[in-house]
């Protein structure tokens, strides 16, 4: 099987390329600021600039794909793009969307395929449904070979699944016996994803004919509440978290940057149904528990003090909101 990754070195699509290359795969990495000492072994080079439609051009000159998979695509302009260059040349073109793409405010906290997708909140996410719209209509009125993929929140060891404030702050404040912000009450239901438990499920979508004009959410089935999530962060690097619950809203207001991924998507209780991709691809399951996952997040920052330098904004933030609220109270 000869598959073409757009990317393919991110948090989430690391993990898929490591794999297709155990499963053998003839894998193509499109990178343009890839260099060799960074190739996965194994995988073959295509060094340039996809958006560059005369170089690109030339450098898939000759190629065929069974799969195509652009990691990076988070505009109707780069699909658009996608689609002039690979029309003919792959039997299958995934588009990695994205669950925050569904309904919000959610209607039912069941989610499968089938949930409208609409999401006033968050630009992000629009973005992300005006490029499955766009595919689809290509789909139907052309046949371009499309399959939608839509993760939720997935993480690996070098990337700590946070709602606020990003992993090595939050780290460094539950070490430091400082505050850290959960929004709302800390109940809403959650779904966490290793990046592993992802790549066994997205793997087996490679060139199987029942995908194409299909869209799938690939979760993990473990659902836990955010204040079970930082428990569990706490446990894993030895220190009792300090909880400061303040609503999304107050949050938005102070920080809409941070807000629009609340308001737009974690804020919401969901629990996925994982049905679809269970049918296509049998034998998926997750077996990567977030306690395990924390675990390994903690040791890969640990491993490497340079891992865990602080984003001095995001602990600006977290402290410029967690005042204002407590004023708010006073």
């Amino acid at each position: 099987m000869k598959v073409l990754f757009i990317g393919g070195t991110g948090t989430i699509s690391s993990a898929c390329t490591r794999l297709a290359l155990e499963q053998g795969v003839e894998l193509y990495l499109f990178n343009r600021g890839q260099t060799s000492t960074d190739l996965p072994a194994g995988a073959h080079l295509i060094q340039g600039d996809i958006n560059n439609r005369d170089e690109a051009e030339a450098l898939l000159k000759g190629h065929t794909f069974d799969t195509v998979v652009d990691w990076i695509a988070f505009g109707v302009e780069q699909v658009e793009r996608d689609i002039e260059l690979f029309s003919g040349r792959t039997g299958q073109y995934v588009f990695i969307s994205s669950a925050s793409a569904y309904q919000k405010p959610v209607a039912h906290y069941r989610i499968d395929e089938g949930t409208p997708l609409a999401n006033p909140f968050w630009e992000y996410s629009r973005k992300k449904i005006a490029c499955e719209d766009r595919l689809m209509r290509e789909y139907r009125d052309n046949g371009f070979p499309i399959t939608i993929v839509r993760p939720s929140h997935t993480y690996s060891p070098s990337r700590l699944p946070t709602a606020i404030g990003g992993g090595p702050n939050v780290i460094a404040r539950l070490r430091a016996g400082k505050k850290l912000i959960v929004h709302g009450d800390g109940e809403s239901l959650w779904v966490m994803t290793h990046n592993t438990d992802f790549a066994k499920a997205f793997n087996g979508l490679f060139a199987h004919p029942k995908a194409i004009g299909h869209a799938y959410q690939i979760t993990s089935d473990e659902v836990l509440t955010w204040n079970q999530i930082y428990a569990i962060l706490g446990t894993a690097a030895g220190a009792e978290p300090q909880l400061v619950h303040i609503p999304s809203d107050f949050i938005n207001h102070h920080d809409p940057a941070t807000g629009a991924g609340l308001l737009g998507d974690k804020a919401c209780s969901v629990v996925f149904d994982n049905s679809k991709i269970k049918e296509l691809v049998p034998g998926y399951t997750a077996t990567v528990s977030f306690s395990q996952g924390a675990k390994e997040c903690v040791a890969w920052l640990d491993a490497d003090p340079q891992r865990a330098q602080i984003d001095k904004e995001k602990e600006a933030m977290m402290d410029r909101v967690i005042t204002a609220y407590e004023k708010a109270w006073a």
